[in-house]
This record gives C-alpha cells, structure tokens and sequence, in this order.
C-alpha cells in the first residue's frame, strides 16, 4: 500500500497528462488527479485547499510567500509558457498603433490587477517600449468573453491601492468595453470573441516577429505557472518533492525529444509548414526550449519577480533562489 495519498491538480498539457491519466506510478505516493482549468484549480487551492500538489499561477505563489508560514512551496516546473506581446488588445477603430499611444489610456486587464499574462505584458512594455507602469488613467479589471464575478478568493489582495482598479461587475465584460470606447487597451491571456472580425485587434500587427526580436534581446521565455506542494507535506516528507520534480522533468524531457524527432519526420504532423516553424524557433531558442530549475531560468524568473515588486504586488523583491525548494533549484 503506499505510504502517502496525495490530491493532485493541473490542466492536461501533453507534459503533465501522464499524471492525470494514471501512466505515473510513484513508489510510496498515490495521486488522486483532477484536470481543471487553471483558475478554478487557484481558487479551490488557495480558498479551499483542496489540492496538496497543483499548478499555480505564479503571481499568485509570490503572493503566498508573503503570509508566513508560507503554505505553499514551490519547484521549479513551468507548465506555462507563453509570449505576451499577443495579449494586448485595441478597438479595431482605434488609432492606436505603437506602444507609446497607450500611455494616458485607459487599461483594462482580465480577471484580476496582476495576472500573470498582464504582468508580462506590462513588463515588456515598460522596458523595451517605454510605456511606464503608471501611465494609465483608469484601470478596470473583469470578465472577457463572458460577465465575471470578483476573484476574491485569495488570501491577500493582487492590487496595490496605487493602481486604483475597478471592477466593472458582473453584468459587463471588458472587452464589451473595449468595442464600445470605454477603454482603449484590454491586456488578457484569453482572446476577445470579437478578435478577427475586425472590432477588435492586437496592437502589433506582426506580433511574432516582435517576440521574436523580445526574446532575441532578453533570452526571456516568459513562464506564468509553477507547481506548488503543500508546506506541510514537505516539512514531513522532503523526499516527495525531488521526486515528483525528477518526474516532471523527465516527461517534459520526453515530449521535448518527441518534438525534436518531428523535425525529422514532416508527415507526422497536420499541420502546413509546422517543421520550417520549429527549425527556426530551435535555432533561435536552442533545443530545451522549455527548460525546469532555476539556473536555466533565472533572467526570466528575475525579470517576473522584478515586475511583480515593482507593480506592488509583493511587498518585498524576491530573488529566484529564494522561492524554490532548495532540492530542486538546480537542473
């Protein structure tokens, strides 16, 4: 019988699906898994604790850190990645066209102040487009797509009183805003309904060529989400999390050389020009482009942790070697 029964939660990324379909045996841990999407796995985590290994966004982990004894802890396994130059949206009418046009505006951003996608977004934009963090003249945070509720599940508030961020309620959406001329820029990590119909447009045009360049100058691979293990279970098993860090490490490693043996092998896609794609993102990335621990990751982990500090955020600027398990800090 194993010796520890763990709940365990994230949404089905090829390199974590193996644990929520049951592949992954650990000697001495059964996983009981949920596959949720990734907001509804925060509130139940942070309001509920329902979960005693699962993903998290990483603003909201730094913020936990901040409550002592910190009830989380977390290894360095990124489940997302994404450039966020993407996630910057204008009215299809707007004459908005460079970076520097938004600053005076009036900003909105999904959900919550300080989501991770946000956080990155704003980030890039103060530091290689010159669009500082208070240029804005109103802030509204809320739902896109669809009406939203407050996220005020968790523990600790996301936005400084400095920011002054609405929420516009539960009978409006952000974007709805956006069409409307009540705001003119909608930062948010899901598309708008309407992107493509010509209501409403990214502000770059040509937004791959941009991260591109980002990621060029910077060595940046933005990471949104870690994996958190209960304070607890860790304080009485220090053993469990280098071995469910070695184990994600090793299925990524494993979809990373399933990628890479594409190259090779072009009919083994659908998808038109997919290997002439990847060639150019491994000559530009390399070939771990999706790298776990912290060394590996530290300009990016820096760079987040900077901009959460310098938004209020957290109250104090962490270093990346201080918000991870020591045991797996390191490859």
């Amino acid at each position: 019988m194993p010796d520890l029964k763990l709940n365990f939660a994230c949404q089905g990324y090829a390199w974590m699906k193996p644990f929520l379909d049951g592949e992954v045996k650990l000697d001495g841990i059964e996983l009981k898994t949920e596959g949720l999407f990734p907001a509804a796995t925060f509130e139940r985590l942070l309001k509920n604790k329902d979960f005693d290994v699962a993903e998290m966004g990483l603003t909201y982990y730094v913020g936990t850190l901040e409550h002592q004894p910190a009830p989380f802890v977390a290894m360095p396994v990124f489940p997302v990645r994404s450039f966020r130059l993407s996630c910057i949206y204008v009215s299809g009418k707007s004459a908005i066209r460079t970076p520097k046009d938004l600053i005076g505006k009036r900003f909105g951003e999904a959900f919550t102040h300080g989501h991770d996608a946000g956080i990155w977004a704003r980030g890039i934009l103060r530091d290689y487009y010159g669009v500082p963090f208070d240029s804005h003249s109103a802030y509204f945070v809320g739902g896109v797509g669809r009406p939203a509720a407050k996220w005020d599940w968790a523990p600790f508030d996301t936005t400084p009183a400095r920011a002054k961020a609405q929420h516009i309620g539960p009978q409006k959406t952000l974007d709805g805003m956006l069409e409307a001329g009540e705001i003119d820029v909608l930062f948010s990590a899901i598309d708008p309904p309407a992107l493509g119909s010509g209501a409403i447009r990214r502000l770059f045009d040509d937004v791959e060529s941009h991260e591109r360049d980002y990621f060029a100058k910077s060595h940046v691979f933005p990471i949104m989400h870690t994996v958190v293990i209960r304070t607890e279970y860790c304080k009485k098993n220090p053993e469990i999390a280098l071995t469910l860090y070695r184990t994600f490490k090793e299925l990524k490693e494993r979809v990373l050389a399933r990628e890479r043996a594409q190259e090779y092998i072009p009919m083994t896609r659908m998808l038109p020009l997919y290997t002439e794609h990847q060639r150019e993102m491994l000559k530009l990335m390399g070939p771990d482009y999706w790298p776990y621990g912290v060394e590996a990751n530290r300009p990016t982990l820096d760079a987040f942790l900077g901009y959460h500090h310098d938004l209020g955020i957290s109250k104090r600027r962490w270093k990346p070697e201080e918000i991870f398990l020591p045991e797996t800090r390191v490859g």
